[in-house]
């Protein structure tokens, strides 16, 4: 085979990296991945430097055994390659290109007065997690290292950068890390000149112009694999340098493209680890603490509203049924488990019989809260079933999120054309999308490959840069060569799910002093 032909996506998910490689008709024909988990050391969420480049090895090397089985050759080149990660984050460097403070995530709800002072600073929401505020923390805090700071990224642009020597980031990530201003795709002018003020009258040395990376839209060339990159991406020594790349994306704009959630009044969920809901705005909005403004991967507007806890705790559950299972020697598949305990889940009653849970492993900023404490908990006449139990953690995963979509849909009049889902959430057949059909009260689509998610998107991308005719735009692109032709499934909610999850929202919301409790007393 040609694979010239193909293009590659990598995405740095919470739990896993993983890398999706697809051939000139859009389709997957390998893939790879590693599997890994963020810490928590010092009070900060963290990957290690280690973690990040053997997890990134041990991910191409998976599919490069992929490739070999499948069509018999060593992989040596691909057409292009596209890199993206998990959104937001801090990871600054000096001018030796060292880094001068530990990977500070996403999840990390460190930065409430940065992100409190930059909102009313620029008038327009910033969220703790956004890699502006984590910066602005640091310097109220007075944290030596800012001084030194040459080049401040996200993890995928981190990336982008060993590959490929370029500092640059997609504008979808880069609107993660500062506003942006989508006529131009670029940072908000006026934005950068009233932080560059105040980090003036603080002392820093440096101007955010000087700091931050290049922006660039989807099908830009962002530069090319150098032989170091090759060295790092692929120790075997086997990957060939020279391989163009697309501009480094965020996992939000890489959902986007992998459900074509990119043109105006459509919108995506991704359900994972976290999950969020992203829609394609077609008129401005008011500031809310809730909704987050990002781009597009080709700069238009998006409303998003992100929830830091999605999966994590439905996992834990998962896996200690997994360990009854193992005790009484019933062989089953760990696939096998996820499929039957979310299939039996929509046999329990519509509002879960009166059980609740908290998924909260990590502070929420929909809820106003600063730290996570996953909390199960009934009232005394539930009905303590298994389905009920495991819709309980079904519908916890999603009503965070339901709260901020409620300020667009009711507060903003935001219109929604087409809502789709993907992520591993979405991975069993009917479930996941039924359950957010409920939430949302409107039909929800999921398409074959949804559960490809952010790596596919990737992989598109990239395509995108390839394959791309003159002047042709990226929803275009994804409506008449990608998904033209897609299978998909649409399913809308029974009216008895709809007014069982809002009941079930009801007493979410009203017991959140539950939540708060075991915050301060845990």
């Amino acid at each position: 085979m040609d694979f010239k032909t193909t293009a590659l996506g990598i995405e740095f998910g919470s739990t896993r990296i993983k890398a999706v490689l697809i051939d000139g008709a859009h389709r997957p024909i390998a893939s790879g991945s590693h599997e890994w988990e963020n810490r928590l050391e010092n009070g900060i969420w963290t990957y290690s430097m280690e973690d990040i480049h053997t997890g990134l090895q041990s991910c191409f090397a998976d599919l490069k055994r992929d490739v070999k089985e499948k069509f018999g050759e060593t992989l040596t080149t691909v057409g292009a390659i596209g890199v993206s990660g998990m959104m937001h984050g801090y990871l600054p460097f000096d001018r030796q290109d060292r880094p001068l403070a530990a990977f500070r995530t996403w999840r990390n709800t460190i930065t409430g007065p940065a992100a409190a002072e930059l909102t009313e600073l620029f008038g327009f929401n910033i969220p703790q997690r956004w890699s502006i505020a984590h910066l602005y923390q640091a310097m109220l805090n007075g944290e030596a290292h800012v001084r030194d700071i040459a080049h401040l990224t996200t993890l995928a642009g981190y990336i982008h950068f060993r590959l490929t020597g370029v500092k640059a980031l997609g504008v979808g990530e880069a609107s993660g890390v500062m506003p942006i201003d989508s006529e131009k795709t670029y940072y908000d002018a006026g934005m950068m000149a009233a932080f560059d003020a105040r980090a003036e009258q603080m002392g820093c040395p440096w101007r955010l112009k000087d700091i931050l990376p290049a922006v660039l839209p989807a099908g830009e060339n962002a530069g090319y694999l150098t032989a170091e990159g090759a060295k790092l991406l692929d120790p075997a020594g086997d990957l060939l340098p020279g391989i163009p790349f697309a501009p480094a994306e965020g996992d939000a704009g890489t959902g986007m493209a992998a459900t074509n959630s990119v043109r105006a009044r459509t919108g995506n969920v991704s359900a994972g680890t976290s999950d969020f809901a992203m829609i394609v705005v077609d008129h401005p909005l008011g500031v809310h603490r809730e909704i987050d403004m990002v781009t597009t991967p080709a700069g238009l507007p998006v409303a998003m509203v992100h929830c830091n806890n999605c999966t994590s705790d439905i996992n834990a559950w998962v896996n200690l049924l997994g360990e009854f299972a193992g005790l009484i020697g019933a062989e089953v598949s760990k696939n096998d488990l996820y499929v039957k305990l979310f299939s039996i889940a929509l046999e329990g009653e519509p509002d879960c019989g009166g059980l609740i849970s908290y998924n909260y492993f990590s502070g929420e900023g929909v809820t106003d809260l600063n730290a996570g404490r996953p909390v199960f908990a009934r009232m005394e006449n539930a009905r303590m079933t298994l389905a009920n139990f495991m819709r309980t953690h079904l519908l916890s995963a999603l009503s965070t999120l339901k709260i901020g979509l409620d300020i667009l849909t009711k507060q903003e009049n935001v219109p929604i054309d087409k809502l789709y889902g993907h992520g591993g959430y979405f991975k069993t057949p009917g479930v996941g999308q039924r359950l957010l059909s409920a939430a949302v009260n409107s039909p929800v689509s999921v398409m074959e490959t949804a559960g490809e998610g952010g790596p596919y998107g990737m992989a598109l991308l990239a395509g995108y840069m390839l394959w791309k005719a003159e002047n042709e735009k990226l929803e275009d692109y994804l409506d008449n060569k990608v998904f033209a032709s897609a299978k998909s499934s649409t399913l809308m909610a029974d009216e008895k799910d709809v007014q069982g999850f809002s009941a079930f929202l009801a007493r979410y919301q009203k017991a959140l002093p539950v939540e708060i409790a075991a915050i301060e007393n845990l």
